[in-house]
Parts: structure tokens; sequence; C-alpha cells
């Protein structure tokens, strides 16, 4: 009796080495980008998903306020897209997004710590080690001043948001509440108030960017 054929056994396709995995993803990377430069919200919103949590991550080693850090995220990524015609393909997008976030914490860090110089090395004393600030010298009168008139100029465009988005700036920026806090009092999913403060700050970011350079 003839025996059976044994089925022919096929090698496992090669793994991808770690430089093709890199250049395979910068090349969905360049066509995603020109996908949505023609217009395509899905490739925006594929790259979004595809560094969200990458970046959220590394913002979150600068940046120890967890709601701060989504805001940070937020605003890296819509600087990112409204710039994205500006990309040079030279780079890889994730080195260009990732300089987008660091420049962002870094701006978030000096804000807070506006006219203020810190002085990192402690101080000794009989009782415990502390450290101290001193005025920074260089700040000048009419800052002051040009912080309102940016204030108002940002005031008049959410007035001119729609609805829906003006009302989860209000309580975010104005209100400062959590995400939480304004699901619960909009009745809305946290996943939704997210979406419409990103999409709210994409058009104020777009609307004031090259103004807000004359202040």
């Amino acid at each position: 009796m003839p025996r059976p054929q044994q089925p022919l056994k096929t090698s496992p396709a090669p793994a991808r080495t770690k430089d093709q995995r890199r250049r395979d993803s910068r090349a969905e990377d360049f066509r995603l980008i020109e996908e949505a430069l023609r217009g395509d919200d899905r490739a925006y919103k594929k790259l979004m998903a595809k560094y969200h949590d990458a970046i959220h991550n590394f913002i979150s080693r600068m940046v120890h306020d967890r709601e701060q850090v989504e805001d940070l995220t937020q605003e890296a990524f819509i600087k990112a897209f409204s710039s994205l015609r500006n990309f040079n393909e030279e780079f890889a997008f994730s080195t260009w997004l990732y300089k987008i976030a660091t420049n962002n914490c870094i701006d978030y860090i000096r804000k807070k710590k506006l006219q203020m110089y810190s002085i990192d090395k402690p101080i000794e004393s009989k009782d415990s080690d502390f450290t101290f600030e001193l005025p920074d010298e260089s700040y000048e009168a009419d800052q002051e001043l040009i912080s309102d008139q940016r204030t108002v100029m940002l005031r008049k465009a959410i007035d001119r948001l729609p609805e829906k988005y003006r009302r989860v700036i209000f309580l975010r920026h104005v209100e400062e509440k959590s995400y939480e806090e304004i699901a619960e009092e909009l009745r809305l999913p946290i996943g939704t108030v997210k979406a419409h403060i990103f999409r709210a700050r994409e058009i104020l970011y777009k609307e004031l960017r090259h103004r807000i350079r004359h202040y």
C-alpha cells in the first residue's frame, strides 16, 4: 500500500529586521501625510492613532500633571497637522513630532516659572536643605499689557467657535474643569469631550497662530 504523501514543509518567512520595520513605518507615514494633504481626514486619524500613546508617554516624563499631559499631547498633534505642508521628508515624521512635543513641554515649563529663576543647588541650613528663587530682572513692565491683549484676542476667537466646541473650551480653559467634570456636566462620553476640545483647539490655533506673533 503506497504511503500517503507528506505535505510539503514551507520555510517561515524571514522576520523583518529593525531597519526594515523602520523603513516600512516611514513609508507608511509619508503615504498618510500625502493623503492628509489631499484632504483625507482618515489619514490624520491614522497618524494620531499611531503616535498618540508614544507622544503622551514621552510628555508624561517631562510634565507630571495628568490632564496637562493630555492637553500638551493634543497641542503637539494640532501644531504638526497645521504645519504638515512644511514637513521635510528628509526627516522621519516621528522625529519631527517629538521635536514639536519637546518644544511644547519647554514652553509650558517656562510659563510655569515665569518671572522667576529657580536656583537648583540647595542652601545648607541647620534644620534642612532648601531652595530659593530670585526675581527675573529681565521682566518688562509691558508684558502684562501684552498678556491682556492676547487674552482678549483668544476670548474673541473662542466666542466665534461653534456652540459645541465653545462650551467645552470654556469649561476646560476658563473654568479649568477636568475632562471628567466636563463630561458629567454636558452628559457626554469623555472621548467625545476630548475630541471636541481637540477640534476646538485646532480651529483656534489655525486662526490665531499668525496674529499672535505680533504680540
